[in-house]
């Protein structure tokens, strides 16, 4: 029995490591520091290496995998969690107790998922007397293991790393400050898969959860899509946006949302809208707003039909609560397709797995270096705002001519997937930036990662509808 158990154990270990890819070792290892020596860590290729030196450790076993299940929830692999009989639900409830990964060591994770390639680089360039000559760093989690190897870095010192973000990534010096107060206060910071802190969990008390948005009124609120297909000049036609504008409209109607939809808007007509929504009476019952905007765009902003840019911050700032004070302390999401560059590039053309081509789209005229402080820049500094755009600043953002947007599909087909499962929306993002971020052309050279910015104060959490969703095709079969 005992040798069944142990082929048993094995054969969930070998699962998990083929669902894993190469970066996600590389987390696991980075992970796995305060367990393995860094010498053994250097011998790593798979996961199965990693599940191997924790086993010789006692750190893992047939009977105990719970440090597996705290590892694939902190690099987002929640999906994985399933081949251990976890969910995401049980880990997050007895990491308070069972956890091993320190505070410390999920810091320094979270902050290497938070910094660009730019930022690595400028990071090595302020370090170069520090770092190896002979191997240039490639990525942040090398930038960090360096630091750690010199001795800069440390659980007690963490005055290097804070001197660069102030120079480099201001926006996560609230993440280091944040776990030196836990500290002081003899608690471990708690992080979520966004590496936004959700609470303090002291080693002897309870933990104390984030409350929650209220979203039980009559009126769940209004979902405004503005879907621009066709545009005046050279801006090519955005095949596709009807089936996204579609997909939103079912599904947000689903969660309980009157949806208003606006096609092909000028940026007088989309800022009239905005202004008619900002001193509309129907917010004082309404519990959310939900702002979805499909069009072309530019970095920090997007296009009216006119092919006028408006700001994406002058878009959100309408509902501020002093502009809108029917929807203050109320959330505000904003959920952004449009390509977000500035380098004009060509229709790009992906095979499905039958071999047939199909035609992907670029939702700007561009691509090119834009600076990376633009879309928090986006975001009104007050609190309750959301903003989820569809690719990080500077990149392309793809849409099927025929099937629409890769991150406007993947967010309605999570929407649909996690609400009843009574996830909240950031952690519903992570699961979008997974799903877009796996998803390439036939070369693998075209990606997307979609990146949610946010001023949240509280868990949003969608009820659950009462009836189950039917996804557009079954409700068309069923007329």
């Amino acid at each position: 029995m005992a040798d069944n158990d142990n082929v048993v154990f094995h054969q969930q270990l070998l699962s998990i490591d083929e669902n894993l890819g190469k970066d996600d070792v590389e987390d696991l290892k980075f992970l796995c520091s305060d367990f393995i020596s860094l010498k053994k860590l250097e011998t790593v290729k798979s996961a199965l290496d990693i599940f191997q030196f924790l086993i010789n450790e006692d750190l893992i076993n047939k009977d105990d995998t719970f440090l597996i299940a705290e590892l694939l929830y902190i690099i987002g692999c929640n999906s994985l969690l399933q081949k251990l009989g976890y969910t995401k639900v049980i880990v997050q409830e007895e990491l308070p107790k069972r956890g091993k990964v320190s505070g410390y060591r999920q810091l320094l994770y979270k902050i290497t998922q938070d910094l660009t390639k730019d930022n690595v680089e400028n990071a090595a360039f302020l370090l170069k007397i520090h770092l190896p000559k002979k191997q240039p760093i490639k990525s942040a989690l090398e930038l960090l293991t360096s630091l750690e190897k010199k001795g800069l870095l440390l659980e007690s010192d963490l005055s290097v790393i804070e001197c660069i973000c102030q120079k480099i990534a201001p926006h996560l010096l609230k993440k280091i400050h944040m776990y030196k107060q836990a500290k002081d206060l003899k608690a471990e910071p708690v992080f979520d898969s966004l590496g936004q802190g959700l609470q303090q969990t002291p080693r002897d008390t309870n933990a104390v959860t984030l409350s929650q948005y209220k979203m039980d009124g009559e009126c769940r609120g209004y979902c405004l899509i503005i879907n621009n297909v066709n545009f005046e000049g050279g801006l090519r036609k955005r095949n596709g946006s009807e089936k996204d504008a579609m997909e939103l409209k079912h599904v947000f109607t689903w969660l309980g949302f009157k949806v208003k939809k606006y096609d092909d808007q000028s940026s007088t007509e989309i800022q009239n809208l905005l202004q008619f929504w900002q001193s509309s009476m129907d917010w004082k019952d309404g519990d959310c707003l939900v702002c979805c905007i499909l069009s072309h765009g530019k970095s920090g902003q997007i296009f009216g039909t006119d092919e006028c840019l408006i700001p994406i911050r002058t878009i959100t700032s309408y509902f501020k609560a002093n502009h809108c004070p029917l929807l203050a302390q109320k959330p505000k999401l904003f959920f952004i397709q449009a390509c977000q560059g500035e380098k004009t590039q060509q229709p790009v053309r992906l095979e499905e797995d039958t071999g047939h081509a199909t035609s992907f789209e670029p939702d700007a005229q561009s691509s090119g270096f834009v600076s990376s402080r633009q879309l928090t820049s986006s975001i009104p500094d007050e609190a309750d705002f959301l903003l989820g755009m569809a690719t990080v600043d500077g990149y392309l953002s793809f849409r099927h001519v025929h099937e629409g947007s890769w991150y406007i599909q993947a967010l309605c087909s999570k929407l649909q997937l996690l609400v009843p499962r009574g996830e909240d929306i950031l952690s519903i993002l992570t699961e979008v930036n997974e799903e877009v971020s796996k998803r390439a052309d036939a070369q693998g050279e075209k990606k997307q990662m979609p990146q949610p910015a946010y001023t949240l104060r509280k868990k949003l959490i969608f009820p659950v509808p009462k009836e189950p969703f039917v996804s557009s095709k079954q409700s068309s079969d069923m007329q």
